[in-house]
């Protein structure tokens, strides 16, 4: 695999058939975290089966040059779990994860930049009224807050209601 990529794809979990859904969660099995990220984000395969079982979740597998590099979930009605005023105007992005052989390579801020208009675009398709995609980022993960500042995100603030220390609550609008 190429040191730097162009482009990622985001493959949406729930959007396939058996087969193909069993071949994704297989490559989500094989992702790996680097030493002492797992204090930031759990388990792949396990984000993912969440992702699928609740109707609010909307997860993803991040695919680069034809491999599964990540995974990621968007959730309607839950950006106040990152810190946001309300829990309706934006989209959370949670359980963001780059495998770690595939980390330092520019695909971090390519990903969370295709969920901000992959998000954008299950707002127009269920008719809600999201404005953007916020998350929140432990300020102990200065990779994380860097690659999401590369992907448009601005930093609105601390947020302490995360379960593993403080955090950086980030928002991209749609329109920027």
């Amino acid at each position: 695999m190429k040191d730097s990529l162009a482009s990622v794809w985001l493959i949406a979990l729930d959007d396939l058939d058996a087969d193909s859904l069993a071949i994704q969660l297989g490559e989500v099995a094989g992702l790996e975290l680097a030493p002492g990220q797992s204090t930031f984000v759990g388990d792949p395969l396990r984000m993912a089966l969440t992702g699928l079982a609740e109707e609010s979740r909307f997860p993803y597998v991040i695919e680069a040059d034809g491999y599964a590099v990540g995974v990621l979930t968007l959730q309607a009605g839950a950006a106040d779990l990152a810190g946001w005023p309300d829990g309706n105007s934006a989209w959370l992005l949670r359980g963001f994860l780059i495998d770690r052989r595939h980390q330092g390579k520019g695909l971090g801020p390519l990903a969370a930049a295709s969920a901000v208009g992959t998000a954008a675009k299950l707002t127009a398709k269920l008719h809600t009224a999201e404005t953007g995609v916020v998350l929140s980022v432990n300020e102990g993960n200065p990779a994380g807050l860097s690659a999401y500042r590369r992907a448009g995100f601005e930093d609105r603030g601390q947020y302490l209601g995360g379960g593993s220390g403080p955090q950086r609550t980030m928002y991209r609008s749609f329109a920027g």
